[in-house]
């Protein structure tokens, strides 16, 4: 290498030294300003995580920070939540979360009646969740309903809440939202009283419930029960039936005619053989000589009254009389009408109005209105009807009787008169419309004026005997223009008078012509002689029934619905002709009951009871002495019944009909688990039985055997379907010589596994359900009959019946729920095709 090249070399690498040193240095300071924008960066990201978090935090505190309320029902915390809006959550417990456990007594006796609550069945995930949002929340409001029953869910939620937070009760008579804010912000201690009530109750309940029970389990059948309530509802009807066979009817006659002037024609009816003083005709003879004594004769007219009536409005509904007016006009039973009114009280979505509760709470035996309310109501019938129409002075009803009235609740009325019925048309479903309005006009024509009825009574005289005309009109309708109760709808359409039973007062038949005394007046028509025979007293229909346990004191207005059901589900009780009639299992277990546990059965002692409990309530009495007293005569009455009542099941009944399948037989009626049946008195050697149907005069009817289609798989002799416990059943012919019993199936192949065929069966719940019979292979269950037709939208093999009030009758797919009009399907045709036949 050339010394310049050498130099030149050295110079390059001076330069490229300082070069490389200038690129270092460069680097270098890049680095510390990426480094620096690298930390910059991190302590900015760090920041903003740090933000998110405390935002995270502080918005999880914001929600955390709110105010707790335990409602009921599911659609009262619906309705709540929108009237308290932020800062609250409104969470619904679905009734009780606690009772005695079912699988034994639960009532500790010896050690002074503790009482062992468990969560119900189901509601342990309910419980968890309350739990949890008691956790967080800073202030919980127990609102359950205002009555006993609703402070025991009260006290059972705090229980299982704990003492951890301040937990306050809730009451409020209308689910409005000036009512909610209201009790919200003025809350009250639950009532330890109260609850006590509600326990004795239970416990009375339990102890009649599980030691009278088993002991009809083994006299008379499996299954069925006694109640404290019940069984003396059930003894209220048992004994109206028992009067009712023992009536013997007697016979008495009327004697009735026409006359007419100025084209008013009018009935006269025979009143005596004095002006003053009614005469009873009771002889046939008797009465055809009177007929024979004034026929074709003129009839003086003697004396012509003439008066003024006014009839008084009555006051808002309490949940009995609602109950009476609902079965009277509706042809509602107390259940569907307590069902419907529960509706209308949690709320009800409305085009207008928002969801609102619409009525005050519906359990209650009160009559009075707040003031504010009752202010509301005369200025709303000074409004729209009239001064005339409204009563002179504000109307304070009184709760008749000696009885406690729960004077909080208030009478059952509108929540607020904007909410009239034809506001609400279109926002609530048929039965609700017809029992609001029936709710709404009640209570505006309880502020009405008196209605002022013109009332003339007229004596005729006709060879020595009298007669009478009684005539009326509605000179001012007052309160009547609105409502009407049912008695007094019946009375006129008669023609009556709607409130007087007098039978020495002829009833009205209508306005009367102008008629003076002195004046001699021809009959038209008539007069004639009717026959007539006195009548039995009626059998209780549901309207009837719920006054008759008011009446006695048996049960709450609250409980009425529920005594009434369960009797007829226990088979008590059936309906025939819209009257309740017992059957011959409630006939006999009432009598058992009434010969072993005279004090249970007797109405005074369960209208007593009733009393003791509103003592409790009140505080005047202690609840674990009622109980201590109420087990010391029961406990020597239970050993008593064990030993002394009579078997049922070994009794037989003699009827008097001739056995169908052997010569000299007899049928007798037998109990058995599925109830009463007839059986041969020759058994074992004739296994002729019959179901049967017990008229009511006493009659038997044999029902004609319902035969399966295939035969016995055993002996191939024919299956009988029967009706058990749990829906129907096939069993063969020869039974008990061939005991093959199998369920009932309908001829349809489960779409599934090919193999099994659906058995009809019923839920613990009493609904009827369809399952595959090649279970537990298969586990195909339909809640509708199944019926063999491909579904013309997924091509499943079966479709279901299925019935709703929108869309009438129609098949629907259990799979891809497409429904087909019944009209539309060849089971329609078929179906008409029988019943023509």
């Amino acid at each position: 290498m050339t010394q310049s090249e050498v130099v030149s070399e050295a110079t390059t690498n001076a330069a490229s030294d300082k070069a490389s040193k200038k690129v270092a240095k460069k680097t270098t300071s890049k680095k510390k300003t990426t480094k620096k924008k690298t930390a910059k960066k991190t302590a900015k990201k760090a920041a903003k995580k740090t933000a998110k978090k405390t935002a995270k935090k502080a918005s999880s505190s914001k929600e955390k920070d709110y105010k707790l309320v335990i409602v009921e029902s599911p659609s009262k915390a619906k309705t709540i939540k929108k009237y308290l809006g932020r800062g609250f959550q409104v969470v619904a417990s679905n009734g009780h979360i606690k009772d005695l456990p079912k699988s034994k007594l639960g009532v500790d006796i010896k050690e002074n009646f503790e009482i062992d609550l468990v969560p119900i069945a189901g509601k342990a995930a309910k419980i968890e969740r309350i739990q949890e949002l008691a956790k967080d929340a800073s202030e919980i409001f127990l609102a359950p309903d205002l009555d006993r029953e609703g402070e025991a869910i009260a006290f059972h939620l705090a229980e299982e809440i704990g003492k951890r937070k301040k937990i306050r009760r809730v009451i409020f008579n209308a689910v409005t939202k000036n009512a909610v804010t209201n009790a919200v912000e003025n809350p009250v201690e639950l009532n330890v009283n109260m609850y006590d009530a509600q326990k004795t109750r239970r416990v009375l309940d339990r102890l009649v419930g599980y030691k009278i029970s088993p002991i009809l389990w083994d006299k008379v059948q499996r299954g069925i029960s006694a109640g404290r309530v019940q069984s003396v509802a059930l003894r209220i009807i048992v004994e109206r039936e028992d009067e009712i066979k023992a009536f013997v009817p007697e016979q008495w006659f009327s004697i009735h005619g026409e006359m007419e002037k100025n084209g008013t024609l009018f009935e006269f009816k025979y009143y005596g053989e004095d002006a003053k003083k009614k005469t009873e005709l009771t002889d046939e003879e008797f009465t055809k000589q009177i007929v024979k004594d004034v026929n074709g004769k003129e009839f003086e007219v003697i004396d012509v009254k003439k008066r003024e009536r006014k009839q008084n409005p009555t006051p808002p509904f309490t949940t009995s009389k609602l109950q009476q007016e609902a079965a009277n006009k509706l042809g509602f039973t107390a259940k569907r009408t307590m069902m419907v009114a529960q509706k209308l009280y949690e709320g009800i979505a409305t085009t207008d109005f928002g969801t609102v509760g619409l009525i005050t709470y519906m359990r209650t035996d009160s009559v009075r209105t707040e003031p504010e309310s009752l202010n509301a109501l005369r200025e709303y019938v000074k409004d729209q009807y009239g001064e005339k129409y409204l009563s002179p002075e504000p109307i304070e009803y009184k709760k008749k009787g000696s009885s406690k009235v729960q004077d909080a609740h208030e009478a059952i009325r509108p929540t607020s008169l904007e909410y009239t019925p034809n506001q609400l048309r279109g926002d609530l479903e048929p039965d609700e419309q017809k029992l609001y309005e029936l709710i709404w006009n009640k209570f505006i024509s309880s502020q009405m004026s008196q209605a002022v009825i013109d009332q003339t009574a007229v004596t005729f005289e006709c060879e020595g005997h009298f007669f009478k005309a009684n005539g009326s009109i509605i000179k001012f309708p007052g309160f009547r223009t609105v409502y009407m109760e049912a008695a007094a709808e019946k009375a006129s359409r008669r023609g009556g008078n709607d409130d007087e039973d007098d039978n020495d007062t002829p009833k009205a038949t209508g306005e009367l012509p102008v008629i003076e005394v002195g004046e001699q007046m021809p009959a038209k028509n008539g007069p004639a002689e009717q026959e007539h025979w006195t009548s039995p007293p009626p059998r209780f229909n549901e309207a009837s029934l719920v006054k008759a346990l008011e009446e006695q004191g048996i049960g709450r207005p609250s409980t009425y619905a529920s005594i009434i059901s369960n009797i007829q589900d226990r088979g008590y009780v059936e309906k025939v002709e819209n009257r309740f009639m017992s059957t011959e299992l409630g006939t006999v277990v009432c009598k058992m009951l009434i010969e072993s546990f005279p004090d249970v059965m007797n109405v005074a002692f369960t209208a007593n009871v009733e009393k003791l409990l509103d003592k409790i309530e009140d505080g005047e009495i202690k609840w674990k002495k009622v109980l201590k007293e109420f087990w010391q005569g029961f406990e020597k009455t239970l050993e008593k019944a064990k030993e002394e009542m009579k078997n049922l099941k070994k009794q037989e009944i003699p009827t008097g009909i001739h056995c169908e399948k052997c010569e000299d037989g007899e049928y007798l009626i037998k109990w058995g688990r599925n109830g009463q049946f007839l059986a041969c008195r020759n058994y074992p050697d004739c296994t002729s039985t019959h179901d049967f149907k017990k008229h009511l005069d006493g009659k038997i009817e044999i029902l004609p055997k319902d035969w399966f289609r295939d035969p016995c798989p055993e002996c191939g002799k024919r299956l009988e379907v029967k009706k058990g416990k749990f829906g129907r059943f096939v069993r063969c012919e020869e039974y008990p010589k061939c005991e093959t019993t199998l369920p009932y199936t309908i001829d349809v192949t489960c779409p599934k596994c090919k193999k099994g065929k659906f058995a009809e069966k019923k839920s613990r719940y009493g609904k009827i359900f369809y399952g595959c019979t090649n279970y537990p292979e298969c586990e195909t269950a339909l809640w509708n009959e199944p019926k063999v037709m491909d579904c013309p939208a997924c091509g499943f093999g079966v479709m279901g019946v299925k019935e709703t009030k929108r869309w009438g009758k129609q098949l629907q797919c259990p799979e891809c729920k497409h429904s087909v009009d019944w009209e539309d399907t060849p089971f329609a045709k078929e179906e008409a095709q029988e019943n023509k036949e």
